[in-house]
């Protein structure tokens, strides 16, 4: 019989269990029986999740071996249900068409009109100041266009704590700053060229480098670095 309630909560204090373990830290540094306690989520009135797994994972003597079970092979396992069966063999699936995509395309950054093209269509259509960070891996590949902050009419406030968070999740090398003027004039003004030798001066700090400051206007953009503002 089933019995709901936290993974392993028999044995282990609540910050040592692998869900809590998993959000805190990431999944990589689990064990395979760990991460496969968390799919199943529940044990029974004799063993906690964490067992089950191990019990699992020793029946079927490999993940790759419970990955080719039939689900009338799972469902004949002590403790494991259809619910439980149909969660693994799913996540093994998962796995597998993961595995088998063909890896995205990601645009590669070389000039500012690159830049302009990836994001000025959308921005410079928009009544509110937003504040973007385009974060590029060591290829200049985009990893992602990250939103830090949406202004009003004319600003939009920036802390650099909130520029350089995405960028240190997802291990950018650089990042282009990126904002729009919803009056559709680009050019830069002041406060506009102090937030970026400060978020420049941040970057050498966490070491990602901020290789432009593009400002989106309607129909026109400026690149700060091609003005000399942002050192090459």
């Amino acid at each position: 019989m089933l019995v709901a309630g936290p993974l392993s909560a028999k044995v282990l204090p609540p910050e040592d269990r692998p869900r809590e373990r998993l959000l805190r830290s990431g999944a990589g540094g689990l064990s395979s029986p760990e991460l496969l306690a968390i799919l199943l989520g529940t044990g029974t009135r004799q063993i906690s999740a964490a067992e089950l797994a191990a019990r699992l994972l020793g029946t079927f003597r490999s993940l790759d071996a419970l990955g080719q079970a039939r689900p009338e092979e799972l469902v004949r396992q002590p403790g494991i249900g259809p619910t439980k069966a149909a969660a693994v063999l799913a996540a093994f699936e998962l796995g597998r068409r993961a595995q088998a995509a063909p890896p995205a395309r990601r645009p590669a950054i070389r000039t500012s009109g690159d830049v302009a093209v990836l994001v000025g269509a959308e921005m410079r259509h928009l009544d509110r100041e937003h504040f973007r960070v385009v974060l590029l891996n060591a290829r200049h590949e985009v990893l992602d266009v990250a939103v830090v902050a949406v202004g009003g009419l004319d600003s939009a406030p920036i802390h650099p704590r909130e520029v350089f968070k995405d960028a240190i999740r997802r291990s950018a090398a650089a990042i282009i700053l990126v904002h729009n003027h919803p009056s559709g004039n680009p050019e830069p003004s002041g406060d506009d060229l102090r937030i970026t030798e400060r978020l420049r001066e941040a970057g050498r700090v966490v070491g990602i480098e901020v290789l432009d400051h593009i400002i989106i206007g309607d129909g026109r953009f400026v690149s700060l670095r091609e003005r000399g503002a942002v050192a090459g």
